[in-house]
C-alpha cells in the first residue's frame, strides 16, 4: 500500500512567509492526484514536503502508513520528475535512467532489465545510445521518466513535467504520462498551474490558492459542483463567469437582478440554492459557464441581458464571443485573489466582461460593436455569497 497522506500540514519559511497552510489531504493508493492552482499557492511545497526536500514546519506526512517528517528522500522511497528533465549530459540514454539504480548498487543484470523495459515502455529503445542534447524536449522529459521508473518506489512525484513543451508536444505527453501511469499504478502526485492538465489527466484534482486546499474532488465534480467562488472561477475554460447581481424574493419565488434586468429563478434553482430565498434586497454572485449563455433569438423560452459584443474568436468549430454588460464582473487570477484575500473575501470585482461560447453557425452573424440580448440558461447556473464566497445552498 503506498497512499500519501498529509495531516494538518503547515509549512512557514524563515522569513515568515507562510508557503502551506493547515493541508490535510489522502492520496489513495495506486491513484492520479493532480494538485493545481495559481503561481505561489503551495502547490509545489507541498510536493517538496512529501520529497524531503522541503521540512514541514508543523502536522505530519505519510508514506504507505509509514510517517515520514524526519526521513533522507532516500529513505522515503519516492521517485521524483522535475521540470527541467535534471539530466547529466555527458551520461548516455542508457546511463541516465540507470542512475539512480546504479547509486543503489542494483545488481548489473537488473539494471539492464529495467532500463529495457522502461525503455521500451517509453518508446526510447532507439536512443539508449544517444545524449541529452541530441534529443527533443519531448523524448528529454521521457528519458527522465524512465529514470523515475526504473526504481519501482512507492510514488510517483511530478512538478510541472511539461511547462518547458511546446503545446502541440503537452498535449501528447499528457496522454503518455496519464496512460504510464495507469500502466504502473504507482501512486502519483502530480502538480500543474495549468488547469487543463489538471482535468484531463487527473483521477482527482486538489485545488490550492493562499497555501489553502479550496477543494479535491473528480475533474467532473468540481467543473460541475465548485465549492467556492476561487474554484469556480479557476476550473474551466473559459472560466466561470461570475457577475454580482440583487436577490429579490417574494411568495416564496425568487428572481435575480443583473444588468439592470429581472432573470427569473425556476424551482429547480431554488431547491439547490435554498438560502437565495433569505437573500431579498442583497448582492450575491452569479455565475453562469460559457457554454450556458445562448442566441436569444435562438432560446426565446429563456430569461435575457442586454450586452454589447466586444470581440469574437473564431476556434473552427466553436467561436468565442465577448460582451460587456452593465454589472460588476468578479475575478479570481492570482494578483486579484491575493489582493481580496486580504479584505478577507477571496475575490474581487474586475472588468465587466461576459463570455459566450457559440457554434460557428450561430457566431457567423455577431459582428464587434453590436448591443443584443444574451440568453441564460438558468437551469444551470450558480449563486455564491459575495462575502464568503461560499455556494448558497
Amino acid at each position: 500500500m503506498a497512499e500519501v497522506t498529509f495531516v494538518e500540514v503547515d509549512k512557514v519559511f524563515e522569513n515568515g512567509v507562510i508557503a502551506v497552510n493547515d493541508l490535510s489531504l489522502e492520496v489513495r493508493d495506486g491513484e492520479f492526484l493532480v494538485l493545481v492552482g495559481p503561481s505561489g499557492c503551495g502547490k509545489t511545497t507541498a510536493l517538496r514536503m512529501v520529497a524531503g526536500l522541503e521540512e514541514i514546519s508543523d502536522g505530519t506526512v505519510t508514506i504507505g502508513g509509514r510517517v515520514v517528517n524526519d526521513l533522507t528522500p532516500k529513505e522515503r522511497d519516492v521517485a521524483m520528475v522535475f521540470q527541467n528533465y535534471a539530466l547529466y549530459p555527458h551520461m548516455s540514454v542508457a546511463e541516465n535512467i540507470a542512475f539512480g539504480l546504479r547509486l543503489r548498487r542494483t545488481e548489473g543484470s537488473v539494471v539492464d532489465e529495467r532500463v529495457r523495459w522502461a525503455a521500451e515502455m517509453l518508446d526510447l529503445t532507439p536512443y539508449l545510445n544517444r545524449r541529452p542534447k541530441e534529443l527533443s524536449g519531448g523524448q528529454r522529459q521521457r528519458v527522465a521518466m524512465g529514470r523515475a521508473i526504473v526504481r519501482q518506489p512507492q510514488a510517483f512525484l511530478m512538478d510541472e513535467p511539461l511547462s518547458n513543451l511546446d503545446a502541440k508536444l503537452r498535449v501528447q505527453m499528457r496522454a503518455d504520462i496519464a496512460k504510464l501511469q495507469r500502466d504502473l499504478g504507482t501512486t502519483t502526485i502530480y502538480v500543474t498551474h495549468d488547469q487543463v492538465e489538471a482535468m484531463t489527466m487527473g483521477d482527482r484534482v486538489a485545488v490550492m490558492n493562499q497555501g489553502r486546499l479550496q477543494q479535491v474532488d473528480t475533474p467532473q465534480r468540481l467543473f460541475d459542483d465548485p465549492a467556492n467562488l476561487f474554484v469556480a472561477g479557476f476550473i474551466g475554460t473559459p472560466p466561470m463567469n461570475l457577475l454580482e447581481a440583487t436577490v429579490e424574493a417574494q411568495n416564496g419565488s425568487a428572481s435575480l437582478v443583473v444588468a439592470g434586468q429581472r432573470v427569473v429563478l425556476s424551482d429547480e434553482v431554488v431547491r439547490r440554492f435554498p438560502e437565495a430565498g433569505s437573500r431579498s434586497g442583497k448582492t450575491v454572485v452569479l455565475g453562469v459557464r460559457a457554454d450556458n449563455l445562448h442566441r436569444a433569438d435562438r432560446r426565446p423560452d429563456l430569461p435575457t441581458v442586454d450586452a454589447g459584443l466586444e470581440l469574437v474568436e473564431s476556434l473552427g468549430s466553436q467561436s468565442m464571443a465577448y460582451y460587456r454588460v452593465d454589472a460588476t464582473a468578479i475575478g479570481v487570477d492570482e494578483a486579484v485573489a491575493a489582493e481580496y484575500e486580504a479584505e478577507g473575501r477571496g475575490v474581487t470585482a474586475t472588468r465587466p466582461n461576459l463570455v459566450a461560447s457559440f457554434s460557428a453557425e450561430d457566431a457567423t452573424a455577431l459582428r464587434a460593436g453590436e448591443r443584443m440580448p444574451l440568453a441564460i440558461d438558468t437551469a444551470h447556473i450558480h449563486l455564491f455569497d459575495a462575502e464568503t464566497g461560499a455556494p448558497l445552498r
